[in-house]
């Protein structure tokens, strides 16, 4: 498996590469170091970097994120099952969400 770099990761991934050395800053992804001090990041990554987008778009933390990226394997690719797991944990915050945006618009009808 070729491991990807920084370039790499953020074209694929759709993120920029500050915040792909922002994440790893904050410990939710990692790299190994090329003799030349690059980074390179296995194929698995791609998968956490879309969990992170997708979690923070949701309103999760970096924190919460990052305590849900811990109980993922570091370098296998997440299974789907591990992602089930997660996103199930996820689906009461989504329908609050959705709750509150519904009763928002309902209020906005009524003020026209």
């Amino acid at each position: 498996m070729t491991a990807l770099t920084i370039g790499q990761l953020a074209e694929r991934s759709g993120v920029a590469t500050s915040a792909i050395r922002f994440y790893e800053d904050r410990g939710l992804i990692t790299s190994d170091r090329t003799t030349g001090n690059q980074r390179r990041y296995p194929q698995s990554t791609l998968r956490r970097v879309a969990f992170i987008k997708t979690a923070q778009r949701i309103g999760l933390s970096l924190e919460e994120i990052g305590q849900a990226l811990s109980t993922l394997p570091d370098r296998r690719t997440p299974t789907k099952a591990d992602w089930h797991r997660l996103s199930r944990d996820w689906r009461p915050r989504l329908d609050e969400q959705i709750r509150r945006i519904e009763l928002l618009r309902d209020r906005l009808d009524g003020c026209i």
